[in-house]
């Protein structure tokens, strides 16, 4: 597997790098290239989504700002105390300059928005690389929440491990080599949300779930 470093230049998966270009021109001002990982690295807590969102991250340039499922997310870790302020936009509708992330770190599966929010599984094994390297930097002991059964499958495919092992379920917690800690929680998307499949409840006990492991 490749290990470059991450660059908002990659262009290594030919039909993402096309399809940018095509939202580029189509939106001028959107930010329409991979998507960096938000918060500094070697955090106790790496947040994995699936990938950029079209008028979210796409737009913004960071992860999971300026759509539903990212008012979700920051709302929450502002609850818990894992961010400075609940908004991730400011009053432009921009990343919020003012909101920082504290003891944990956002990244993706797949670091550019794919058509139809779909990414191709070569794409994903392709962006596989830098997710190894964020996992690397994690230190002894560090929890992984995983946003969906693409973002477990990603984590467990960069850690070396068969996903058939580690079945995903909403809240499960599986322990991996080098003392890792994966936790999985429902996508906290507008269509899960909207259907019940995920409740701000639900969502929020993942959270308590890795901050009480955090404290033992």
């Amino acid at each position: 597997m490749k290990t470059n470093k991450f660059s908002t230049e990659c262009r290594l998966c030919p039909r993402l790098a096309a399809f940018l270009d095509e939202v580029s021109a189509a939106h001028p001002d959107y930010f329409a290239k991979p998507v960096p990982s938000f918060g500094k690295a070697g955090t106790p807590l790496l947040i994995v989504g699936l990938a950029p969102g079209m008028h979210g991250a796409n737009r913004t340039g960071r992860p999971f700002t300026g759509d539903y499922a990212g008012d979700l997310l920051y709302s929450t870790l502002h609850k818990y105390g894992l961010a400075t302020a609940a908004e991730p936009l400011d009053v432009n509708k921009n990343a919020n300059p003012k909101l920082s992330l504290k003891g944990c770190r956002i990244t993706n599966a797949v670091r550019c928005l794919p058509p139809q929010n779909k990414p191709e599984p070569a794409e994903i094994r392709q962006c596989n690389a830098y997710l190894v390297q964020e996992l690397a930097a994690l230190p002894q002991g560090a929890a992984v929440m995983a946003l969906g059964l693409i973002a477990h499958a990603a984590v467990l495919r960069a850690c070396g491990l068969k996903a058939g092992d580690f079945k995903f379920a909403h809240n499960a917690r599986h322990e991996l080599p080098g003392g890792l800690k994966l936790y999985d929680s429902y996508h906290c998307s507008r269509y899960n949300t909207q259907t019940k499949r995920l409740t701000e409840a639900m969502f929020h006990q993942v959270f308590e779930s890795i901050l009480e492991q955090q404290k033992s």
